[in-house]
């Protein structure tokens, strides 16, 4: 059943920032998540714990996480390559960790240098750290399933591999499993069959979030399809920044503000204002001039007389 409300959960300090040519300096990272947590957003992606000779815009994330704890009401979350990634992470004090496993082995080798085995390996060694923990220092730890729809190196992922690495994460102790089209190859139908597949195997329960790619225009169509499943977390990043670099021409994310706009104008609650939201997008403009920001709605403008969800509420 469809949701009266969504979380949506900004991933553009990450995932954005990841395949921008520049890097955003510390304090500007600060001011811009500040700023996203401001407008209402709940959860936000603020970093990566992995090695900075790879992701030099990721070399600040340890600082750039403390800031963001002091955030009244935002979760902090952050995405870990392996148990080295999740200690940074836990030492931090993050709220959630998300482990991602690529469906796709040749992209898991080109991303994270692990085969499937391997990868199952690092998320039982981070389980069993924070079985060690205090329950109230434990993060949320999920599992995401990257490249579901497909791969730029592969191809077609046969979906009995797909469901087998789902049900390898949770067996693995993950708390949820999350499904990403890295690749921007999903459609609303494949969506919609995926997440039914997927809760099939692994409980309904156990899948509440995607993270939907915008690369050939569907990521729109896509969320409300996901929505339509009952799928009541969605990624995105503000002016659709980001992609992945270790798959070609899987460009862009979901655009934040438009995403918000049409779960609003649906009269479902994101609990985000707007307004404020499209106001953060000038922030990152003047940091980060010679990237382009997307979006339909921030060049468009609300239409006349608009009454947004959770205003209305």
């Amino acid at each position: 059943m469809a949701a009266e409300s969504v979380l949506i959960s900004e991933v553009g300090p990450r995932d954005g920032l990841q395949n921008c040519k520049g890097i955003m300096p510390t304090a500007a990272k600060q001011a811009w998540i500040a700023a996203l947590a401001a407008a209402g957003l709940k959860e936000i992606e603020v970093g990566s714990f992995v090695s900075p000779k790879l992701l030099p815009q990721m070399a600040d994330t340890g600082e750039v996480t403390r800031a963001a704890l002091d955030l009244e009401g935002l979760t902090v979350a952050v995405l870990v390559p392996n148990l080295k990634g999740a200690q940074l992470a836990v030492d931090a004090g993050v709220h959630k960790i998300t482990l991602p496993l690529s469906v796709s082995e040749t992209h898991s080798l080109r991303n994270l240098r692990r085969t499937h085995d391997q990868v199952i390996d690092e998320a039982k060694a981070i389980t069993a750290m924070l079985a060690e923990l205090p329950a109230e220092k434990r993060p949320h730890f999920e599992g995401s399933l990257s490249t579901a729809f497909g791969c730029t190196l592969e191809g077609a992922v046969p979906e009995a591999t797909i469901l087998r690495c789902a049900e390898r994460l949770v067996e693995a102790g993950c708390h949820e499993v999350g499904i990403s089209d890295t690749t921007g190859y999903g459609d609303p139908k494949s969506v919609k069959a995926l997440i039914r597949s997927v809760r099939g195997a692994v409980g309904d329960d156990m899948v509440t979030g995607v993270h939907l790619h915008n690369t050939r225009g569907l990521g729109l169509a896509n969320a409300l399809a996901a929505y339509e499943e009952g799928i009541d977390t969605f990624d995105s990043s503000l002016g659709g920044l980001g992609g992945c670099p270790t798959a070609p021409g899987a460009s862009g994310n979901i655009v934040t503000e438009d995403l918000v706009f049409m779960f609003e104008a649906m009269g479902v609650s994101t609990g985000v204002d707007i307004d404020a939201l499209m106001k953060t997008r000038e922030q990152v403009a003047a940091v980060l001039p010679d990237e382009e920001l997307y979006g339909f709605t921030p060049r468009a403008g609300l239409p006349l007389g608009f009454a947004a969800a959770n205003v209305a509420a």
